[in-house]
């Protein structure tokens, strides 16, 4: 009886990780392991971060990432270990942010602060960087106390509010989301740590924006300020949370679909050619309007209320790198004969001077 042999099948190749349009892993754009409190709303954010610039595409090596002193300003070792960083002094970041995008505007900024970096010892550079409208993307995790120094109220800790030891907070909180629409800031957001998709949509966005971005995202602390009696603890948000409208965002790499019915929603073009999709939950919202933007911040405030979303964004606005016409080399790699003037003008300035 004759017999056939069946030849081995060969095995199905095994899928590779999945990359990016730049060919990088998401393992890629990871960093060191989180030394925080588990559960802290900071490392859901670090994982946002990573998310956002593994599905933009993002060069590692073209980002720096910048912070001042706190439990917030950790979170840039836990994410893209390949890229650069600088860890400041207490509420100094924003100095050493604007030296370093005015040294090579090739770069992207991420700085990342705290409500105490922030709000209280950095308040004055926080301000002046505002106005300049300088482009970087400057993410403040708020949890409304001092978490490395046994959390005290910060500043932006609401009247009324509670520690775990029964201290009251008597003092007015400062709304860094209305203080940067007023001053100048050309892309204003607030989100909650625990909102992952409208979080991940408002990053992608403020990374494709070419001015100040600057995010309040509630990340409440664990340790000190997840309690009954606290403004900042994941209930009180999960009860009190407003979002102004659904964020989606598409890269210009993307194909580009309209899939909202005419009339409910807002289309803002990105500097890239993005398109950031804000369909209207409050019919008379406008994020394109700063008085307005103020206005519902100051109303939510009154009523208890946290807004999220994108509340305000301006993208036609000159950032601080065209107002001063910088060039798009490094300053460090342009020759002495460019950044020094000859003997000859100093000469001429002072025969003037004679």
């Amino acid at each position: 009886m004759a017999t056939t042999t069946v030849p081995p099948q060969a095995p199905e190749p095994v899928p590779g990780p999945k990359k990016n349009r730049i060919g990088l892993q998401v393992l890629d754009y990871r960093g060191s392991k989180t030394t925080l409190c588990a559960g802290c709303g900071h490392n859901v954010i670090s994982e946002r971060i990573i998310d956002a610039m593994y599905e933009m595409g993002i060069q590692p090596e073209r980002l720096m990432k910048l912070s001042g002193i706190g439990c917030s300003s950790k979170t840039p070792a836990y994410f893209s270990a390949r890229s650069f960083s600088f860890n400041s002094v207490h509420g100094r970041m924003p100095a050493i942010a604007t030296g370093s995008i005015l040294g090579n505007t090739s770069m992207m900024a991420l700085g990342v602060s705290g409500d105490g970096d922030t709000a209280s010892i950095g308040m004055g550079q926080f301000v002046h960087l505002m106005r300049r409208n300088l482009p970087m993307v400057y993410i403040i995790e708020d949890n409304g106390v001092y978490g490395l120094t046994k959390g005290q109220f910060s500043a932006t800790a609401d009247v009324g509010s509670k520690l775990k030891s029964g201290v009251i907070n008597d003092l007015p909180a400062i709304d860094t989301c209305a203080l940067a629409i007023q001053l100048g800031a050309t892309f204003v957001g607030r989100s909650f740590s625990g909102d992952k998709q409208q979080l991940l949509a408002m990053l992608k966005a403020a990374l494709a924006h070419r001015g100040t971005a600057m995010l309040d995202v509630i990340s409440p602390c664990v340790t000190f300020n997840d309690h009954e009696g606290s403004t900042k603890s994941y209930k009180f948000m999960k009860d009190h949370e407003e979002p102004i409208h659904d964020v989606k965002f598409i890269p210009h790499f993307e194909n580009i679909e309209v899939d909202y019915e005419p009339g409910t929603t807002t289309e803002v073009t990105m500097h890239d050619g993005s398109k950031l999709r804000l369909r209207k939950l409050e019919e008379d919202y406008d994020a394109t309007n700063k008085i307005q933007a103020v206005s519902r911040l100051m109303e939510a405030h009154e009523k208890q209320e946290v807004l999220t979303g994108v509340l305000y964004i301006n993208t036609e606005a000159q950032n601080f790198v065209e107002m001063l016409n910088m060039v798009p080399e490094p300053l460090s790699s342009l020759p002495e004969s460019v950044t020094r003037p000859p003997q000859s003008v100093l000469d001429e300035v002072m025969a003037e001077l004679m």
